[in-house]
């Protein structure tokens, strides 16, 4: 086969390469790791990035230190370059509909991709293309080359995954009902009361599911204690009830039992299911209960402000007897599914401001100090009544009670 020799062209763009790579990784058997990272993209982000990839973004919208030229290094998320150039980084589609043209899924942003910003015009677009004399998609010198890279796990997250990871299967927020109903530790191994990491210990299901082996993998458990109610700061009502994650648990026998005969009795002895603690973030005992380990989940999240005007509060920092959230701190929130509240909605944090006895006056009067803008969250996980999120950006202190409202 003659090699090619080398050629004046234009720079292929990123939709080419991606189709290109992708076709290396299936002959390396990489294409079903890509499928399970692939990421959906709503309607409306779609829409707005269509018609902002028309138009582009008014350069008033850009940050100041927005760069010319950006090289995407391993560690960057979304949010951060969507940062580095809008003033409002939850615009999230708006950066991806500056290059429509040639980034097709937003979340196929890669460490060593170079971004072009062009302000020609009097509006701002973002490309991989850097414009040469006013127009873009100047001509360069390449020459051919090959090269293999694995495409699992490249693409950049809208997040740091190791800040929200954790929560996406450690809290969990349940009805009144649904702990009561689940297995149970009845014992430690040689008596243990306490338990940790490498015990065995025993327990048990209800009469109408026991704890038993099932055909397929192992089982694996996670482990949580009573439930704490959450309440509405504004409403009172109950929104569910956060059970506190204790560690995780791997099914080695299940329970069963075993007929004697004694004289004409036939006595039955329950004998429980053994489990090993794998895991463990705090010490377990007889009567914490057992749920099963869900599927790992793979997400990322497109940052947007909600479609609806939102109205919320923070309930509760997650941890125990945590009053202050700082930044990178999750929090649970008043509103979910039955509000319209999605993963990667953005929603501006407003501290409440105190009530206090005005006494410079003439009286002393009753006085509320005003709602001051503080920081912003991103949701990340829902449940029907409350979700928790991720405090973004604070220049103070939120805390259990602050208000929420579209960015």
């Amino acid at each position: 086969m003659t090699q090619p020799s080398s050629t004046e062209h234009q720079r292929p763009t990123f939709f080419a390469f991606w189709t290109a790579a992708l076709a290396v990784a299936g002959s390396c058997g990489a294409t079903a790791a890509w499928a399970q990272t692939t990421y959906p993209v709503t309607p409306q982000q779609r829409a707005t990035a269509q018609q902002t990839a028309q138009a582009g973004v008014p350069l008033s919208e850009l940050s100041p230190k927005a760069p010319d030229e950006y090289t995407v290094k391993p560690g960057d998320t979304l949010w951060a370059i969507s940062r580095l150039y809008l003033l409002r980084p939850w615009r999230w589609p708006e950066l991806w509909g500056m290059n429509i043209n040639e980034i097709q899924d937003p979340h196929r942003i890669y460490p060593g991709q170079v971004l072009y910003l062009d302000k020609s015009g009097g509006r701002a677009r973002l490309t991989t293309r850097r414009s040469v004399g006013g127009v873009d998609g100047g001509t360069i010198k390449l020459s051919p080359r090959t090269r293999f890279d694995s495409l699992a796990g490249m693409a950049l997250p809208t997040l740091n995954p190791s800040l929200i990871e954790p929560f996406l299967s450690e809290p969990i927020v349940v009805d009144a009902n649904t702990l009561d109903a689940a297995p149970r530790i009845v014992a430690g191994n040689d008596s243990r009361v306490l338990l940790s990491r490498g015990d065995r210990a025993y327990a048990r299901g209800n009469a109408e599911s026991p704890l038993v082996e099932k055909p397929g993998p192992v089982q694996h458990y996670r482990i949580f204690r009573s439930a704490t109610p959450l309440k509405d700061p504004g409403t009172g009502e109950i929104l569910g009830y956060e059970a506190q994650y204790l560690g995780k648990a791997q099914l080695q026998r299940g329970e069963s039992t075993t007929i004697e005969t004694t004289g004409d009795k036939d006595v039955i002895t329950v004998v429980p299911a053994s489990i090993d603690i794998i895991a463990s973030r705090e010490e377990m005992r007889a009567g914490d209960r057992l749920l099963p380990e869900p599927p790992r989940q793979l997400l990322s999240y497109a940052p947007r402000a909600p479609s609806t005007q939102v109205d919320g509060r923070i309930v509760s920092v997650y941890g125990n007897a945590v009053q202050y959230a700082a930044q990178n701190q999750v929090v649970a929130i008043n509103k979910g599914t039955r509000d319209g509240v999605d993963n990667g909605h953005v929603l501006a944090i407003l501290k409440n401001g105190e009530t206090i006895l005005d006494r410079t006056g003439a009286r002393k009067e009753t006085i509320k100090l005003p709602n001051e803008r503080i920081g912003l969250l991103m949701v990340f996980r829902t449940f029907e009544k409350v979700s928790y999120a991720l405090v973004l950006e604070i220049n103070d202190t939120p805390r259990a009670g602050d208000f929420l409202v579209n960015p």
